[in-house]
């Protein structure tokens, strides 16, 4: 039996290893939800090459959302809009929309399935040095260095290698507007995708010199056609909305409208920042716009973003941005990050000789394996008549950016490093470990959450979502590193599909007047109440943390230093 009728929201969301698709109802009520897994192809001579396709991607999200049709009972035709969020992945087709391959190799250029490079893609470091060498005032909305993962690296990675007639024939999408392109055949580009990764500045646009100066003179010669010169802002309605044959193959209604996307923790954040939480007395009342200032949002998953919205640009060395318009008209964000976070902690796990043992005790105690190691961490502390997780590893020591550093010094060249290695193989020196790499995690957000405010910013409080927010542990860690509140949403995995479908409604009112407070009022309506993780540390855990936090910020001078040492001989 059909549900009532009613209006129904479908957020759609391509994270690293999945697609994900939920229909929505208006008060941010999650009806029914599906997944898929999306395949990345490695490289097992270059560990630095990621690479997925657009068309096994959006087969994905065909199936997922043909799946939340099905168990929700929704008639298609009350799906009354439709908002992407995904990677901020480079994705290459020719101008038919043909994908085309940006494998390493002959084919390179040609039609083909591999056609995306993925954030994590490091392959770009040279471009992104030669593009860093610039001094181009571009570089100043990016924190003042370019990052490898973003697209215009990756893109002269490509003009670089690729035969200059098959580069010609090619057209580039932040993989969110490659997914609205996809959905209803405009062209448009979000500011999101544009100004984040892809050196627009808005107000300004595309800057002709500089891309003459790093050798991309083509698009300037082409008036920027393969990069986009029509561009919206967070959840406008794009194009007519679903094609013909998009609608056909997602099972919709052609037209339904679709907003233009946003990079997937750009989504977190619209899913968790409006949260009302929990105080003395009940939920706290209704959230002002200008509240959102003082909240990071930490989109916590392979990696981690850091994202906060300001009035005015904060410029914070290391830290991407500012970014005007990125998500509200006239409003600024700045982006901080950890290039491996959910990744560095299932590396750790998975590397360790106890690795297997670890496996077995789960499956013999029907246990998920991170409830072994925090059960096993608390048998250590009460043997050791440790306070605290912190006093158990105190002399341990880990800095954790084994896959360089995003912000807040912007070096990809950065590697992790471990104190305090002992002659163990066994499952506690595991969980000592896994303990350590929590702490880490949760000192380097301390790191960029003191850069921002030492810029200008005013953070009160951190809002959590992504896969990482069920670890316990490790929010209680960031509580305590950070010495501020945790706020985790209701649901860890929604909050992102959940700001994607925040846009598909907003692209359902056309021309609002005051398209800020539109959407900030949708994002009250739809967001639920969050649980608050307080600070609990006591006297002498918050004392080793500041030591600690000390000694991890002087593991990045001596790794420089000793960097430096090395490079004047080799």
């Amino acid at each position: 039996m059909a549900v009532p009728h009613a209006n129904y929201y479908l957020g759609i969301d391509v994270g690293t290893g999945s697609a994900r698709a939920a229909l929505v109802k208006a008060d941010g009520t999650v009806l029914a939800s599906a997944s898929q897994e999306t395949r990345t192809w490695r490289d097992p001579s270059d560990h630095r090459i990621f690479e997925q396709s657009t068309t096994d991607i959006w087969k994905c999200i065909c199936s997922a959302v043909r799946q939340v049709i099905a168990r929700s009972n929704v008639p298609p035709n009350h799906v009354r809009g439709i908002g992407f969020d995904a990677t901020c992945s480079l994705a290459v087709t020719s101008w038919e929309g043909e994908p085309i391959t940006v494998t390493h190799g002959a084919h390179l250029g040609q039609v083909g399935e591999r056609n995306v490079i993925l954030w994590a893609d490091h392959r770009a470091e040279k471009e992104a040095d030669l593009i860093n060498a610039t001094g181009s005032s571009v570089l100043d909305y990016v924190g003042g260095a370019i990052s490898l993962e973003m697209e215009i690296p990756k893109i002269l990675w490509l003009k670089h290698l690729m035969a200059p007639d098959r580069f010609d024939r090619c057209q580039f999408f932040d993989l969110p507007d490659f997914l609205t392109y996809r959905a209803t055949g405009a062209r448009t580009r979000s500011l999101c995708s544009l100004t984040c990764k892809c050196t627009y500045v808005p107000g300004n646009g595309w800057d002709c010199a500089f891309m003459c100066q790093i050798g991309l003179d083509a698009f300037v010669q082409n008036e920027f056609a393969a990069l986009g010169t029509d561009v919206l802002t967070a959840g406008k309605p794009v194009g007519d909305g679903l094609t013909v044959r998009a609608a056909a193959e997602l099972g919709l209604e052609p037209g339904t409208p679709v907003g233009s996307g946003v990079i997937d923790a750009y989504a977190g954040w619209l899913g968790t920042i409006a949260a009302r939480h929990d105080e003395e007395g009940g939920v706290s009342p209704s959230v002002s716009l200008d509240e959102s200032g003082h909240r990071l949002a930490a989109v916590a998953g392979t990696s981690t973003c850091h994202l906060v919205q300001s009035k005015e640009g904060v410029f914070v060395g290391g830290v991407w941005g500012p970014y005007r318009d990125a998500v509200f008209p006239g409003w600024w964000m700045n982006e901080g990050g950890q290039s491996s976070t959910g990744q560095l902690i299932d590396f750790i796990i998975s590397t360790h000789p106890a690795h297997q043992e670890l496996k077995d005790l789960a499956k013999d105690q029907r246990k998920n394996i991170h409830d072994v190691l925090r059960e096993t961490l608390e048998g250590i502390r009460q043997g050791e008549g440790a306070e605290s997780w912190t006093e158990v590893i105190a002399h341990m020591h880990f800095y954790p950016d084994l896959h360089g550093n995003r912000s807040p010094i912007a070096d990809p060249r950065m590697r992790g490093s471990i104190i305090g290695l002992t002659l163990d193989a066994s499952l506690h020196d595991l969980a000592r470990k896994y303990a350590l790499t929590l702490e880490a995690i949760a000192l380097q957000t301390r790191h960029i959450v003191n850069k921002l405010n030492d810029a200008g910013h005013s953070i009160r409080a951190l809002y959590l979502s992504g896969s990482q927010a069920q670890n316990v542990e490790l929010m209680r860690l960031l509580a305590n590193a950070c010495n501020m509140p945790v706020v985790l949403p209701r649901s860890h995995a929604a909050s992102v599909v959940l700001g994607a479908a925040m846009l598909g409604r907003f692209a359902t009112m056309r021309d609002p007047p005051d398209a800020a407070a539109s959407l900030w009022d949708i994002m009250q309506e739809m967001t639920p109440p969050g649980t608050v993780i307080r600070p609990s540390a006591g006297e002498r855990e918050k004392r080793l943390l500041d030591v600690k936090y000390r000694i991890f910020l002087e593991s990045i001078d001596i790794q420089r230093k000793w960097r430096r040492e090395i490079d004047a001989v080799v």
